[in-house]
This record gives structure tokens, sequence and C-alpha cells, in this order.
């Protein structure tokens, strides 16, 4: 499947096509996934470490970053394609992650704010 037209060179070598590599072209080149097929990893520039993923075809991805192609933010994480962490306050928040688009944590009962960090109009005594 991966060899180009001629099949081999003048001392027996297969000669593979661009996204193919291995002594008889039998896997994907770096950069490709997939084998029989060899499709693009098109890893994302900014989330990816580099251009190359698993036979799966699963990117690798900086801490902050997540998805197959590492396109979106990581759980902790917001924004995309900055992925900031999320800084939710521990005494006013539900968990440490937050809404991954706009950087909203879930905040307790009375506590507001886009980090839960203060109180809801008509309370006080924040973070007590």
């Amino acid at each position: 499947v991966g060899t180009l037209p001629g099949g081999c060179d003048s001392v027996g070598r297969c000669l593979c096509r661009p996204e193919f590599a291995g002594p008889r072209c039998e896997q994907c080149s770096p950069g490709h996934h997939s084998y029989p097929h060899c499709y693009a990893c098109s890893c994302d520039s900014r989330g990816a470490v580099d251009n190359n993923c698993s036979p799966a075809g699963q990117c690798r991805c900086h801490v902050n970053f997540a998805g197959h192609t590492c396109n979106q933010c990581a759980l902790g994480f917001y924004g995309y394609p900055s992925c900031t962490p999320c800084q939710c306050s521990r005494e006013g928040s539900l968990h440490s992650t937050c809404d991954q688009d706009t950087g909203q944590c879930s905040c307790r009962p009375k506590v507001t704010g886009l980090r839960c960090d203060s109180c809801v109009p008509g309370a006080y005594g924040f973070p007590h």
C-alpha cells in the first residue's frame, strides 16, 4: 500500500510514499497515523509539543492543552488558545476547575464573582 510505483530501488530498498515508512513501507512516517491509511496528525501548533502523534492519532499536548489534536484547554484551564489556569477561590468555589470558555468558577451558595471570591448582595463575611 505504501510503496511507490516501481516498488524498490536498485539495491532492493522499498521506495515509500511520503506518508509511509519502514523497510517495506509497512508503517506510517512521523507526522502520520492509522496505518494502512496514514492520515496526517494535524496537531494544533499552539497546543501540541510537535506534529507527531500516536498510531491512533493522539497528539502530545502541552500541560495546559487537551483533545485529540491538542486544540482545546485541559481541565483546570480556560480561554483557548491561551489556556489560562483557572483561579477559583478555595473558600468560595465548589472545585478548582472552571468553565473552559469563560473561566467562571462554580461558586458555593451566597458567593459570586468569576473566581467565587466575594459575597452576593445581601450577604457578608466572606470567606468565613
